[in-house]
């Protein structure tokens, strides 16, 4: 018999002062079975960063196809493609073709070897956004992840300031797009 997905709620108050938004956000999001907390803190991560009115949590790991996050138009199609992780760049590229922005929050352990082996692959891609955030610090918020979650996110000037349960934690963004990758 298959585990069930465990269900978080999460309740972030997002200010990103670079690009003008204040939002009060709030989800629930289900953690599949062989998910890790660090990736589930990546997603998370990943909806506040990129955060559109429209963006919204997929199936994820449940339907191979589709990404993490997404903003669809009213004709169905997928207008923003949001992965996380370290994907194939043959998946980004295909994502790039299909829809009008594709963004990536790398992450993950091996990061380095992924950059070297996968980003000169995706130089050039014109809707193409990828960010990457130090592996430590969603390692530390994976350690404190409960199941309702409450974040204060404030991101200016290239860093990302997290407050939870009265600790800030923060971290650098670094962001390449498609044309400088």
């Amino acid at each position: 018999m298959a585990l069930p997905s465990t269900i978080y709620k999460a309740s972030l108050q997002l200010s990103d002062i670079d690009r003008g938004v204040y939002e009060s956000l709030q989800a629930t999001v289900a953690k599949h079975p062989s998910e890790t907390d660090e990736r589930l803190v990546a997603r998370l991560l990943a909806w506040a960063i990129f955060h559109e009115p429209e963006l919204s949590f997929t199936k994820g790991l449940c339907v191979g196809e589709e990404p993490d996050l997404w903003v669809k138009g009213p004709d169905g199609r997928v207008r923003f493609w949001v992965e996380v992780g370290l994907p194939e760049s043959d998946r980004i590229i295909k994502a790039s073709r299909h829809t009008e922005k594709v963004a990536l929050l790398a992450c993950g352990r091996a990061l380095a070897n992924w950059d070297q082996q996968h980003l000169p692959r995706l130089t050039g891609l014109p809707n193409l956004t990828v960010v990457s955030l130090d592996q430590a610090f969603i390692t530390t918020l994976a350690a404190r992840l409960e199941r309702s979650i409450t974040w204060s996110v404030t991101i200016t000037e290239g860093t990302v300031y997290l407050e939870v349960d009265g600790v800030t934690h923060e971290t650098g963004i670094r962001i390449k797009t498609g044309a400088l990758l």
